[in-house]
């Protein structure tokens, strides 16, 4: 018997367990010890309810008590074990990922999506087996006959990893790397909440296993949002927000990350398996995850009906898949059909027809933001994908394009992430030219590129014309201020003409010089001179806004407004006060405090002011009739938007928070709201508000809309 079978009846957490507890003066160590192995064993019971029989006991609000009980225990008396649930938090950040042999080769696939080749792949397998004689004695052929048992299973679009257990304890995770080797991401894989960091039951000495990283799609929708919420850009799809996640350096991050694992074969074991399809029914019993589409089937034409099957349910599935893998069942014929050099012989994939076209690129050429981030675009021959004609794709930043070994004259895949944003998948055929190598200077400026792990940046600042003409045009945006009559075209015209070189001139200009403008007159400048006059007091959020500090958005804006109350405070705020602010980490302050640390960025700010821009401070006293109350919005607002009702909770002592969970009080739903915040809402029985109740709330506690 092992230590996670001694979870019983007995055990109080396992069953309708309490949500408070005893102080921890009244324990002494022993009393703790055996108090805290209980706990251990009953969160790993729930997460195998959770995971694996995807039947939870108890709701979220009871497993966090038990969670956070334990870490108390843990804590108090130092008490933390290697395996303990708690170690899922994250650990201390890495300065790099090392690098680790695997203990089998992590072989890639081949693969089509005509269904001949697949047949061809059936008829290779019956030939080569027929040929070693003895066909009778493996199981998938069926009284003699030639069929093949088959296990059918989805080909998942995420990241591959080998995990490895030793006397059933988790020991380490890689990457696949080069199929030989892979990145070390032990303490990232730890924290994903689908990966036991203790097998169940009879479990083998030894097992390594091979599984598949993803975040939810669901998860990934809702993780965008509150990226570009915080002004963050949002990942190109789930595939690279789990890539990009699981090598963090620092764990903590990836613990934040909703993440989940899929289990899908057998590496190297201890244990004798027979077949691929006895491995699917084991691994849940040991506690590792796996996919509920897996099938067998008894010929190809069957696991080609298969395919076809889950292609038409594709879109109803909560991870993203690419296709199908189709394995010979039985082991033994596995071993007598090998492997290539970068292949098994006995598995296929059968991919789906990808939302995505094939086409060659004609250029590569460095895309500069406001600020200064240098993104290389790919230019394309034009290809329809999606009902939709493309001529460039993103390649999102150096590290992308380096990892992908892209270049001009390459045919690649593209794909639309969320039907909207083009970018390269892979490249399906070289061009000869090897792989496009990033300029060390601005091609608009010739000013030094600096590389800040994967990213790249212009050093030029506003001397950059681009990144003045798009720091123009984000100050004059909806986003910013809001100048109406000052957009792109316009802007274009004032550089032309050399009216502005910096933000504060645009308070410079005269009505003379913009009305002899092409397509100019008289009353257009006199209507843009009154927009720039009554922009002169706007509210310090929309200022912080449209100055594009990096990592400020409206709704972190908004923060730190009511944190500093003026522009002075911020600008002279140091990085840990910064990081005082609720939802603003290391990160993001240090890249604010830098920003105001830039001479470049306090002339601008003095510049303006001595043109008459004074943003209007904000009023820091908070009220206290919602203090202590979590409040999540879903949905659009009629009487007020998402994020003025954000800061009129926050100014009353609430916390207003992205996703629902144990400690959220109330969810206010307005039209059109996510689906996933009402099913976890009804899941953590946390009370729903319409608008109408929830100016009522406010009016009962005496706050003015």
């Amino acid at each position: 018997m092992t230590a996670s079978d001694t979870a019983d009846a007995d055990n109080p957490y396992l069953r309708d367990p309490p949500t408070e507890f005893d102080d921890l003066a009244t324990l002494d160590e022993e009393q703790a010890r055996e108090q805290a192995e209980q706990l251990r064993e009953a969160i790993r019971r729930h997460d195998h309810r959770y995971y694996i029989e995807a039947d939870p006991q108890v709701p979220d609000r009871t497993y966090d008590a038990l969670f956070s009980r334990l870490e108390s225990l843990e804590d108090a008396f130092d008490i933390a074990t290697e395996t303990s649930p708690t170690r899922r938090i994250g650990g201390e950040p890495l300065d790099e990922l090392a690098t680790v042999d695997h203990v089998a080769p992590m072989l890639s696939i081949d693969s089509s999506g005509d269904p001949e080749e697949v047949r061809e792949f059936d008829e290779r397998v019956r030939r080569e087996l027929g040929e070693t004689g003895g066909q009778q004695s493996l199981t998938e052929f069926k009284d003699g006959g030639d069929g093949i048992e088959y296990v059918c299973e989805p080909k998942f679009d995420g990241l591959s990893i080998e995990v490895v257990y030793e006397d059933g304890v988790y020991e380490r995770a890689a990457t696949r790397g080069d199929g030989r080797e892979g990145d070390d991401v032990t303490q990232n894989v730890r924290t994903i909440g689908s990966v036991p960091q203790r097998l169940r039951g009879e479990y083998p000495d030894y097992l390594a296993v091979r599984g598949e990283v993803y975040m939810p799609r669901d998860a990934f929708a809702e993780h965008n949002r509150e990226r570009v919420e915080r002004g963050d850009d949002p990942f190109a799809n789930p595939r690279n927000a789990a890539a990009g996640t699981l090598r963090q350096l620092d764990p903590a991050i990836t613990a934040e990350r909703p993440l989940a694992c899929f289990f899908f074969g057998v590496l190297e074991t201890s244990y004798a398996f027979a077949s691929h399809d006895e491995q699917y029914r084991k691994l849940p019993e040991w506690g590792l995850p796996v996919n509920d589409r897996m099938d067998v089937v008894g010929s190809i034409e069957e696991a080609i009906d298969y395919r076809n099957r889950l292609g038409e349910a594709r879109e109803e599935l909560n991870y993203e898949i690419d296709g199908t893998v189709f394995k010979v069942n039985d082991l033994a014929a596995c071993e007598r059909l090998g492997t290539t050099a970068r292949a098994p012989r006995w598995a296929y994939a059968y991919k789906f027809p990808a939302r995505s076209e094939i086409t060659r690129i004609t250029e590569i050429t460095v895309q500069i933001g406001r600020t200064g981030r240098a993104t290389p675009v790919a230019l394309l021959d034009p290809v329809e994908v999606g009902g939709v004609e493309v001529s460039r794709a993103t390649l999102h930043n150096p590290g992308e394009v380096e990892e992908l070994g892209v270049n001009t004259g390459d045919r690649v895949r593209l794909q639309r992430a969320g039907d909207v944003i083009p970018y390269v998948v892979e490249v399906v055929e070289d061009g000869g030219e090897g792989t496009f190598e990033f300029p060390d200077r601005c091609p608009i400026c010739e000013s030094v590129i600096e590389r800040d792990g994967p990213l790249a940046f212009c050093t030029g600042g506003v001397a950059c014309p681009a990144q003045l003409q798009r720091a123009l045009e984000h100050y004059a945006s909806r986003e910013g201020l809001d100048i109406e009559g000052l957009g792109e075209e316009r802007i274009d015209q004032l550089l032309d003409a050399e009216l502005v070189e910096s933000i504060p001139d645009l308070y410079d200009l005269r009505e003379a010089d913009l009305a002899r403008l092409n397509g100019w007159g008289e009353k257009s400048a006199a209507n843009l001179r009154a927009e720039l006059d009554a922009a002169k007091e706007p509210p310090l959020p929309v200022f912080l806004t449209a100055l594009g500090v990096p990592e400020v958005g409206s709704t972190t804006a908004e923060s730190l407004a009511y944190e500093f109350g003026t522009l002075d405070a911020l600008m002279d705020a140091s990085e840990e006060d910064l990081r005082e602010v609720p939802d603003i980490g290391p990160r993001v302050a240090s890249e604010i405090r830098e920003f105001f640390d830039s001479e470049q960025n306090r002339e601008t700010v003095a510049g303006l002011r001595e043109r008459g821009v004074e943003p209007e401070s904000v009023e820091r006293e908070r009220g206290d009739a919602l203090a202590d109350e979590t409040f999540v919005f879903t949905g659009g607002l009629s009487e007020l938007t998402r994020e003025e009702a954000e800061s009129l909770v926050e100014q009353h002592g609430a916390s207003s928070t992205g996703s629902v969970s144990g400690n959220t009080d109330y969810l206010v739903v307005g039209e059109n709201p996510g689906q996933t915040k009402r099913d976890d809402a009804a899941q953590e029985e946390v009370p729903e508000l319409t608008e109408e109740e929830f100016v009522a709330l406010l009016d009962e506690r005496g706050i003015d809309l």
